[in-house]
Formats: structure tokens, sequence, C-alpha cells
């Protein structure tokens, strides 16, 4: 039987019904999962029911295992890696800073999954904003700014050990294992307009924030400027996917088609989801 694909109705996402992906699944609904998402960027799989092997299972699919740089796995697992906030928890809401994830490797992640378990009842979207159509719809003022321009990466800003989710940060209580270490100053660089590896479709890869902390051939005050403006264009809502969580339900998104960020709104409630990152596929 072939799955139902349903359109979010805005910039990109959609949702996947009409199988359960607990099940083994044959390589006809694979492509089917991935043409759906390569096109919607952002896919969600509600009601179900999964266990972490489950999860690894489904995951690898669509590629290899990725390497989450900054994150300790859950126990038992090497893959699987908790994205948990306590209902008494203050530190600052995880990811709220629109990223793409990675993207300071070498070789960024294709895709992230994650999984719903501990939902709280209010709040906690995340928003996904198609940097495809953003380039699409981009001025050509601006366009030619960026054109044959290359961004610098680092996780410095977040995980070092003096960043964002430092060591300041994990005596605060936070609860998410995040291991920060001085790899986080390592730059690499990635040109801010690139074709997708899989579509061919170009679109502009990262933003700052997060990890794009400057601009190959530019002062850094020039290239602040740049990127602040690039910014304020790629996230403004009618680029923008609001995506909904519920219990049991998982999402697969597209790292070079989309940025995402966390939001809050869940205080006093706890909330689980356990994530994989799925490692670009060679196409050598």
């Amino acid at each position: 039987m072939s799955i139902k694909v349903t359109p979010s109705g805005t910039a990109c996402g959609a949702e996947i019904t009409g199988l359960d992906i607990s099940q083994p699944l044959t390589p006809e609904t694979v492509r089917e999962i991935r043409d759906a998402w390569l096109t919607h960027h952002v896919v969600s799989f509600p009601d179900q029911k999964l266990s972490d092997d489950d999860l690894e299972r489904f995951a690898l699919y669509f590629g290899d295992f990725g390497e989450d740089t900054f994150f300790g796995p859950i126990a038992g697992r090497t893959h699987i890696a908790a994205i948990k906030r306590g209902a008494d928890e203050t530190t600052p809401i995880f990811a709220d800073v629109w990223h793409t994830d990675w993207s300071f490797q070498a070789h960024p992640p294709a895709a992230t999954i994650l999984y719903g378990i501990k939902i709280p009842p209010i709040g906690g979207d995340t928003l996904f904003a198609n940097q495809h159509l953003a380039l699409e719809k981009m001025p050509h003022g601006l366009r030619e700014k960026i054109a044959l321009r290359t961004g610098i990466h680092s996780a410095a800003l977040g995980y070092a050990k003096g960043g964002a989710y430092g060591d300041s940060d994990k005596e605060k209580g936070r609860s998410m294992d995040i291991r920060p270490s001085d790899k986080a100053l390592e730059q690499q660089s990635h040109p801010l307009i690139r074709q997708h590896p899989e579509t061919g479709r170009p679109g502009i890869f990262g933003t700052i924030g997060a990890y794009v902390i400057g601009v190959e051939g530019m002062r850094p005050d020039e290239s602040l400027v740049l990127l602040s403006e690039l910014s304020a264009w790629q996230t403004q809502d009618a680029f923008v996917y609001t995506h909904k969580w519920q219990e049991n339900m998982l999402i697969m998104w597209d790292n070079r088609s989309v940025l995402h960020k966390a939001t809050s709104g869940y205080e006093g409630y706890d909330r689980l989801l356990h994530r994989i990152t799925i490692a670009e596929r060679d196409t050598d």
C-alpha cells in the first residue's frame, strides 16, 4: 500500500501516514519516503510507537550514522542522543537560534531524525526555514552580494568550554549530556550558496548566530553586516514552517535544505526526544 503524503501548506513540511515504521520497510517504501523528504524537506510520522532499535533501523534506511560531535549518547547506545529538559530546569532553551545541524563539520550531515517520547501539552514547537525558497525569492542585489562567497563555520559560540553550552552552563543544571571541548574552536568553510547534493537545487547554507562566524575575504565588521542582512532575509515568516509536536511522532529534516530552531513555552513540563544524525551519502 502506498504511503499518504499530506503537505503542510506552508513553506515546507509534510505529514506521512499509512505505514508502521516500527516494522521493516520495503525498498519501494523507502524510496517513496525519500522522495517526499527531498520534495518537502521536513517530514513527520505521527502515531509511531518506536523502540531505540526501531529508531536506529529506520535511520539506516537513509544513510550511515553521523557524528554528534558534542553530545553524549544515551546509555547502551552509540548513535542516539537525548534532547531533554526537566520541568524545573531554568537554563536557556537548547538550540533556540537558527542553524543547520553540525555545519561546522568538514562533511555536514544530510539529515536529523527526532522522535518525541515525552511531549508537553503546550509550547516547544520547532521552526523550519526553507533555504531553497529563500534563495529563489531573494532580491537580486542581496544575491549578488553573497554569490561566490564562502562562510566560515565554527562551533565555538556554543560548544567551546567558555561557550553557551560550555562548562558554566553544565554547572547551572542543564540535564542534556552536552560535552564541550576545544574541538569547537576548529573552523570549516562552506559556500553560502550550495547545490543540494541529491537534487542539485541551490540553497543558502547556514546562518549567523550559531555556527557561521564570518565570510572568507571580508573583515569581521563587513561580514557581520552581510550575514545579518542575509539572516533577516532567510528567516522571515514567508519561508517558515512551524512544526507542532505530538508524543510518538518522528520527524526527519534535510539539513541541506532548511534552517531550524527550537522554541520555549512549556515551562513546568518535562520534555524528552531521541535524536539520530544521518551522514551525507558518499557520491563518489
